[in-house]
């Protein structure tokens, strides 16, 4: 759609990769982010509510340790890519970016003692966007889309999970997904115009 010529995922993976590896080198810790780079960088409710609002958007390029990193990066190769089919390069910033920005936001909200990091959210809202355009966009029913893309949420709960900033991602990316859907022409009509064109199973 639009995206082939930038490859945004592997920049968002380079830019949180980079960052991860600054952030081993300043706690010294190959393994695990240390808290001055948590508390400077990541998100601190109580320091957003006193005006480091940076934060909110910081966040989403530090993870706890090189687990973290590489789980989510693993995700965001999948869904990003997916993504890159399917949006307009202006379209995938908006979804991963303020998709990130919702669910940290409702977790400033919900959580005022939260300490949160990781690229959750904005992949979240990634694949939600992803799953509700491919069913969308073909006009089929988009109730199986939903379910597939809540037991997704479902699996990724857990302890020490920021459940509230994958909701908000996940819900931010359904809604957008479903409106860029909406708008544009069913597959079967492109086809029409276009007979030599392929859609990209999911």
């Amino acid at each position: 759609m639009g995206c082939e010529k930038y490859k945004p995922t592997f920049i968002l993976i380079a830019i949180n990769v980079a960052i991860y590896i600054y952030g081993a080198i300043v706690s010294g810790n190959a393994f695990t982010t240390g808290d001055g780079v948590v508390y400077q960088w990541g998100q601190v409710n109580l320091y957003v509510f006193q005006g480091a609002y940076y934060q909110l958007f910081t966040s989403m390029f530090i993870h706890a340790s090189v687990v973290h990193l590489t789980g989510n990066m693993l995700f965001l190769l999948i869904f990003g890519l997916r993504g890159e089919e399917m949006f307009s390069l202006p379209e995938y910033l908006t979804i991963y970016l303020v998709g990130g920005l919702v669910g940290n936001v409702l977790s400033l909200v919900f959580g005022p003692f939260f300490i949160s990091v990781g690229a959750s959210g904005a992949i979240f809202a990634l694949f939600g966007a992803c799953v509700i355009y491919g069913r969308r966009s073909v006009r089929q029913s988009i109730l199986g889309a939903l379910v597939y893309a809540f037991f997704l949420f479902f699996i990724n709960t857990g302890e020490g999970v920021n459940i509230v900033a994958h909701l908000g991602g996940l819900a931010f990316g359904l809604i957008v997904g479903y409106l860029i859907a909406t708008r544009r022409k069913p597959d079967h009509e492109e086809k029409a115009r276009n007979p030599y064109s392929v859609a990209m199973p999911f």
